[in-house]
């Protein structure tokens, strides 16, 4: 995935006259080299952009970068914002900038050049300092410059938007919807990109000839039907490329299937997270039955569109047998491609303040390592062991699927390669 909240930052600064640049830390590099990366950049201000899966690999670099560069560092993000008290405990971290970021750094970055103190500044929160008050959130999202592309890892043209922010559905174990209520009081944070600015994004793109595909990133492309029921019949006027989204089973019906298929939508990925419907709607707050997951699956394949699933293994208070629930259905439900993940419950969701208060979560857990493949979790009614068994019925799923569409032996050693890694 590209890093579209660090293009969106750099344009912004970019806009207001100040310089900004991605230093991207690869998997395959080493410690030393990241740190000799940002080095021969020579920043005024680093900002680092994280999840919590990469937090431990985030302080880690940054301590190496702090004790060689007298560098201020601003922390930013899901993790910055929902665990900025761990982040500015954690040696380098100066800055931790909570919720929305394009304001508050362009605010940040022009309080360092003055010289002046940034505590008081909103969303910033000051090692050493109180909690800031969030700005509004930016409104409306027009206002924004397009992302900076030339920081994308974006080859052969695979151009990757976003169209709104905020999600509506209360969904327990997603930071997306966390927004919502960190922002609450505040302003109403979810918010869409009008067609037309869309439209002169794809344009430009297209100009330049980096338009062959499009992802959109949004967590629910397909919330306002009269938003998407216009983009399809605006796209489908001037744009060839095809494209591919992410939906939920709720927001969807056969007609707007069609219609996006019409416009040029070929993979639709979406979330079943669980076999049970007990899970679902109790755990995680997705009131949906598994019968609409078969149809609207149904609806995608007979409009010609790829469907892709999503699911997760080892929630808390789910059981073994709703574990093999949930590996039956993805087998019934027969998608062109599925991913699978161990939960691990991220800081500032539902999920993580019930994992905490019922003794799931290890009190360590900011030093552990966060991964896709074995639970942090201590669950009382599921072992790890299960959890295990499910695991490798879903690999084996993928490596028979993929035998089944003709691939040969060294993709499907590959993809359960790739499976087993997360």
């Amino acid at each position: 995935m590209a890093s579209l909240g660090p293009a969106f930052l750099a344009s912004f600064l970019r806009a207001h006259g100040h310089e900004a640049t991605l230093a991207r830390a690869t998997l395959e590099m080493t410690d030393g080299a990241v740190t000799r990366m940002v080095r021969e950049a020579a920043p005024d201000l680093l900002g680092v952009s994280m999840t919590t899966r990469q937090w431990q690999r985030a302080r880690r670099l940054v301590g190496m970068i702090r004790e060689e560069l007298n560098v201020p560092v601003v922390a930013g993000g899901l993790h910055a914002t929902f665990s900025p008290e761990a982040v500015l405990a954690a040696p380098g971290f100066d800055f931790a900038c909570l919720g929305e970021g394009e304001e508050a750094l362009l605010e940040l970055v022009e309080t360092l050049a003055a010289g002046r103190s940034a505590h008081g500044l909103a969303n910033i929160w000051v090692r050493g300092g109180f909690r800031p008050v969030l700005r509004k959130p930016i409104e409306p999202l027009d206002r924004l410059p397009f992302a900076a592309r030339d920081l994308l890892d974006e080859p052969y043209g695979v151009a990757q938007l976003s169209t709104q922010r905020g999600c509506p559905f209360p969904c327990t174990y997603c930071g997306a919807r966390m927004f919502n209520e960190l922002y609450e009081g505040t302003g109403e944070y979810g918010r869409r990109r009008s067609h037309q600015n869309v439209l002169a994004e794809l344009r430009e793109l297209q100009a330049a000839g980096k338009l062959s595909y499009i992802i959109f990133l949004d967590d629910t492309f397909t919330i306002h039907h009269p938003w998407v029921k216009e983009f399809c019949r605006l796209y489908k006027q001037e744009f060839q490329a095809k494209f591919c989204l992410h939906a939920r089973v709720e927001t969807v019906n056969e007609k707007m299937l069609h219609m996006l298929a019409e416009a040029g939508c070929d993979q639709i990925t979406y979330g079943v997270e669980s076999g049970s419907e007990r899970v679902r709607r109790e755990i995680m707050h997705r009131p949906v039955t598994n019968e609409r997951f078969r149809d609207v699956f149904r609806w995608t394949k007979e409009a010609g569109i790829r469907v892709i699933s999503n699911y997760m293994l080892g929630l808390p208070e789910e059981t073994r047998a709703e574990l093999h629930e949930t590996y039956a259905l993805a087998e019934e439900l027969d998608c062109f491609d599925f991913g699978f993940f161990v939960f691990y419950p991220y800081p500032g969701t539902h999920l993580f303040t019930t994992c905490r208060e019922k003794g799931y979560l290890p009190v360590d857990y900011l030093t552990r390592p966060a991964n896709h493949r074995k639970s942090i979790l201590t669950l009382p009614g599921l072992a790890q062991s299960d959890i295990d068994e499910v695991y490798e019925k879903f690999t084996a799923l993928r490596v028979r699927r993929e035998r089944e569409r003709g691939f040969g032996a060294d993709t499907v050693d590959h993809a359960a390669l790739v499976a087993q890694n997360g």
